[in-house]
Order: structure tokens, then C-alpha cells, then sequence
């Protein structure tokens, strides 16, 4: 599980994110999971690359 909400980067056991969990389904992750980061999110017609300069790249 992640420490932090990689939609809107709270804390992850802070509050409810049902509306973040929606938003994923259609988005990519704006914010690393792990450390907070904002994250460098490219969007092609095929999916989706995000990039945390600490923890590396996430695909769709």
C-alpha cells in the first residue's frame, strides 16, 4: 500500500479518497506514491508514463 495518495498526494489514511480512486480510473498518477513527489506524467494515444525523479517510471 502506498504512503501517499498518488492522485492528490495526502496521506493515504488521511480522509476519503473515493473521489481520487475514480479519478485514477481515467487518469494517470500525478504524485509518487512513496515520497509525495510530483511526477513528470506524459500521455500518448496508447497510455500513460509517469516518472518520480527518487523511485523511476510507472506505465500504464
Amino acid at each position: 500500500m502506498s504512503t501517499y495518495c498518488d492522485h492528490c498526494g495526502a496521506p493515504a489514511g488521511a480522509g476519503d479518497h473515493a473521489a481520487c480512486r475514480a479519478a485514477r480510473a481515467m487518469e494517470p498518477p500525478r504524485y509518487c506514491g512513496e515520497c509525495r513527489r510530483r511526477m513528470v506524467v506524459q500521455v500518448t494515444p496508447t497510455g500513460w508514463t509517469a516518472r518520480c525523479a527518487e523511485h523511476g517510471t510507472i506505465t500504464s
